[in-house]
């Protein structure tokens, strides 16, 4: 059966929400008073790995929706472990 489109969309709201609270965890502040946390650090969390089945996804719709924000469009693990994902909202 398939998802309501406002299902889908509380999912996606839940999964940003979740994604906020691990960055506060694992980030802290940086001079401008904003909490960021490297993408590698958020990859590799334990936590983050089996909280999230798409990170990278959830990521991108956080940026879409200006709660984070990061250099780029898409982050690779590996090649973008050193980039900053910040966080936009309180």
């Amino acid at each position: 059966m398939r998802q309501k489109k406002t299902e889908v969309r509380m999912d996606v709201e839940h999964e940003i929400d979740l994604l906020i609270e691990e960055i506060r965890r694992l980030g802290s502040s940086g001079a401008d008073g904003k909490i960021r946390v490297k993408f590698g650090l958020l990859f590799s969390d334990d936590k983050c790995s089996n909280l999230f089945e798409a990170l990278v996804g959830t990521l991108r719709a956080a940026k879409k929706k200006k709660k984070v924000n990061f250099a780029g469009e898409l982050l690779l693990q590996g090649v973008h472990d050193d980039v900053d994902i910040i966080l936009e909202t309180d």
